[in-house]
């Protein structure tokens, strides 16, 4: 699986920008034509400009898997429409959720397989989410914290989980995601990987700081060796 390095707008916090499943990527406008051929090559999708209520955080507000893609409820009913029309090609649905949490790329650690969402989501979200992305979906905390989806990153083989996690949890997430996970940082120490990695089936982006030893550590977890 290959593994390389990018920054955005000069920043290596890529997960906080850009969304990918195995079928598409959704990346802020503006980006040099070059960092556009990285992504659809490393990953292996097609990519595509968006914005969420108007702001490049797509990594932030939007979660999904490769049956559908999550929006918060103050995405733009063009912007839902626009990404409705593209993700059709691919067999995806899109929902925007009426939830009051919005950042929904960090209140949720998915794959195809099952999901760890918030607990603050309510029991009508949790039903919401799953009608969507069509996998199983446990309501908790990691590390004492509502927010599992900046703590891991997973595909349908393996991930990586913040370096404070214990045994204890990662058995929970094992279990539960059905992945084998590791430990790691990214971008030269940062704990919560979400914001430094991009990652499906295919390949691995990390921020552009992220060391040697650390990407060392992030392919091993994605089963890499």
């Amino acid at each position: 699986m290959e593994i390389v390095k990018l920054s955005v707008y000069g920043n290596s916090n890529i997960g906080v920008y850009i969304f990918a499943n195995n079928k598409i990527a959704l990346i802020p406008p503006g980006l040099p034509r070059d960092d556009l051929d990285l992504i659809s090559e490393v990953l292996g999708v097609n990519v595509l400009e968006f914005r969420v209520g108007g702001s490049p955080l797509n990594g932030v507000f939007i979660a999904g898997n490769d049956k559908g893609l999550l929006l918060p409820y103050f995405a733009y009913s063009s912007e839902v429409e626009q990404l409705r029309k593209e993700a059709s090609k691919y067999g995806l649905e899109v929902k925007a959720l009426r939830s009051r949490v919005t950042a929904l790329g960090n209140a949720i650690l998915l794959n195809n397989k099952a999901g760890i969402i918030s607990p603050d989501f309510s029991d009508e979200d949790l039903r919401e989410i799953s009608e969507v992305v069509g996998v199983n979906l446990v309501k908790r905390s990691l590390l004492n914290l509502p927010i599992p989806g900046s703590i891991g990153v997973v595909n349908d083989v393996g991930g990586v989980v913040h370096p404070d996690i214990s045994q204890e949890e990662m058995n929970v997430i094992q279990q539960i995601l059905g992945v084998a996970v590791e430990r790691a940082t990214v971008n030269a120490g940062v704990p919560f990987i979400k914001s430094g990695i991009i990652a499906n089936n295919k390949g691995i982006i990390v921020g552009g700081i992220t060391t040697g030893p650390e990407i060392l550590r992030i392919r091993r977890g994605f089963g890499g060796g």
